[in-house]
C-alpha cells in the first residue's frame, strides 16, 4: 500500500509523525554525519552506516507506543528493532534533502536466536521495515537493522550499501547456508503504519501481547546470538 504517488519523490520530503525529521535529534544527527554539500547518493550512503552501527539492533526493545516507534527514539534509546531504525534512516536522509519512505516485508529464516523463536513461535518475520532512498532517479531499498558488531557474532556479512542497488537482506551466511528468504511484501508509505503493523502482529503472534515482559527480563540479544547452537 502506497500512501502518496511514488512517481514524484517531492512527496516524501515532509517530516512524518515517525519519520519525524524536523526533530531537533534527527537534525542534528544527520547533520554531524553527512551535509547538504554531498551528493544524494553520498548522503544515503553515510546515513545508512550510521543508523546501522551506531544503534544496536535489538528485538527485545520492543516499544510499541507512538513515542517507542518513532526514527527519534531510536537516538535517545541507543537502540531498536528493524521498524524504528528504518524509521531513523528515513528521517534523516528527508533531514537532508533526500527523499525517503518506508518499506515492509515478511521475511524468513531471518537472525533470531531459541529465545527469540520461542517467544515468537516461529521464523516467520511479520512487518520487517527498510527504508528506501531516492537516489539518482530511483529508489533504492537499504536496510540498515543489523549492526556490524552483532553480525559478526550471528555468523552473518553485515548487509552493505553503496548507493547504486538495493541492500535488502542476508540471504546467506558466511557459511554458504541459506540465512533469509522474503515471503510477502507489504509495499511502500510516506509514514509508518502502527495501527496496520499491530494489528497484523496481534494476528500471527499469539504471544504479542506478552513481548514487553521479555526485556524486562534481562534478555540479552546480541549475547544469545553470539553462543554456539
Amino acid at each position: 500500500m502506497q500512501t502518496t504517488n511514488s512517481n514524484d519523490p517531492s512527496g516524501y520530503l515532509a517530516p512524518g509523525r515517525y519519520v519525524d525529521s524536523d526533530h531537533p535529534a534527527v537534525i542534528a544527527f544527520a547533520r554531524r554525519v553527512a551535509d547538504l554539500a554531498m551528493t544524494p547518493r553520498e548522503i544515503a550512503v553515510k546515513l545508512y552506516y550510521a543508523v546501522r552501527d551506531e544503534f544496536l539492533y535489538d528485538p527485545y526493545y520492543f516499544d510499541t507506543t507512538v513515542e517507542g516507534l518513532k526514527g527519534s527514539h531510536v537516538i535517545e534509546a541507543g537502540r531498536g528493532f528493524c521498524v524504528p531504525k528504518a524509521a531513523l534512516l528515513a528521517a534523516a536522509a528527508r533531514a537532508l534533502g533526500v527523499p525517503a519512505r518506508l518499506g515492509y516485508a515478511d521475511v524468513r529464516n531471518h537472525l533470531t536466536s531459541k529465545r527469540l523463536y520461542d517467544m515468537m513461535g516461529t521464523d516467520l518475520f511479520v512487518f520487517h521495515g527498510y527504508t528506501e532512498l531516492w537516489v539518482d532517479g530511483q529508489w533504492l531499498k537499504a536496510t540498515p537493522a543489523f549492526n556490524r558488531s552483532l553480525c559478526e557474532k550471528a555468523g552473518i556479512r553485515p548487509l552493505e550499501f553503496d548507493g547504486s542497488a538495493d541492500s535488502v537482506f542476508h540471504e546467506f551466511d558466511v557459511s554458504g547456508r541459506r540465512h533469509m528468504e522474503y515471503v510477502h511484501d507489504h509495499g511502500t508509505y510516506a509514514d509508518l503504519p502502527r495501527e496496520e503493523l499491530l494489528a497484523t502482529w496481534r494476528e500471527h503472534y499469539k504471544s504479542f501481547a506478552d513481548w514487553g515482559q521479555v526485556a524486562g527480563n534481562g534478555a540479552d540479544f546480541a549475547q544469545e546470538v553470539g553462543k554456539p547452537s
